[in-house]
């Protein structure tokens, strides 16, 4: 009688994986090792676990040049996209272009933080300021907003409270009023 399918899903108790992984990971090894003598071939296998621990085996005496051979398969069966010069200058142009951009936004926020300012102009400075001002009120605007938030959130916070206050009073007036009529008709039985 033969074992029955396995569901190939991830093993979800942790120990059970760890046991799996090892009689799998050696059984892997083996036949690994079997293919290379049987059929001469050459193989290398690569296998990290969960935990990033390092498995490998290599049927030739040096898996470095068995992966050197891989790349190099992979790479001339490849067809190898060879840009033409103008693509080449072209890429080179949006590249100079772009890192000119990053260059001037850099130099922008050096002069945001209050640095790099002496080879400014007047005309410059009085743009700097403007700029600073602007953030500033953008700023303030925003903090007014976030303290307007929390002053209605707690508005509505003591509302609520106050209501619960006014509730808890009534039923302390109410359960007053029954303790005076109880004792007031005990009163008026003992007389």
């Amino acid at each position: 009688m033969g074992r029955g399918k396995v569901v190939l899903q991830r093993i979800e108790n942790k120990i059970s994986r760890q046991v799996t992984f090892a009689k799998r990971r050696n059984g892997l090894l083996k036949k690994a090792y079997e293919l290379s003598i049987l059929c001469d071939a050459e193989v290398a296998l690569v296998l990290f676990s969960h935990a990033g621990r390092l498995y490998q085996f290599s049927s030739s005496s040096n898996m470095v040049k068995t992966l050197e051979r891989y790349q190099r398969y992979i790479f001339a069966s490849q067809d190898a996209v060879v840009p033409t010069r103008d693509e080449i200058q072209n890429n080179y142009l949006e590249y100079m272009e772009l890192k000119a951009r990053v260059e001037v936004l850099q130099h922008s926020q050096r002069n945001l933080l209050g640095e790099d300012l002496a080879p400014l102009n007047t005309s410059e400075l009085d743009q700097l300021e403007g700029q600073v001002g602007k953030s500033l009120r953008q700023i303030r605007s925003r903090k007014t907003q976030v303290l307007m938030d929390e002053l209605c959130d707690l508005k509505r916070k003591e509302q609520m409270l106050q209501d619960a206050n006014l509730t808890l009073k009534r039923k302390v007036i109410t359960n007053n009023k029954t303790q005076l009529y109880f004792l007031a008709r005990n009163l008026f039985i003992c007389t």
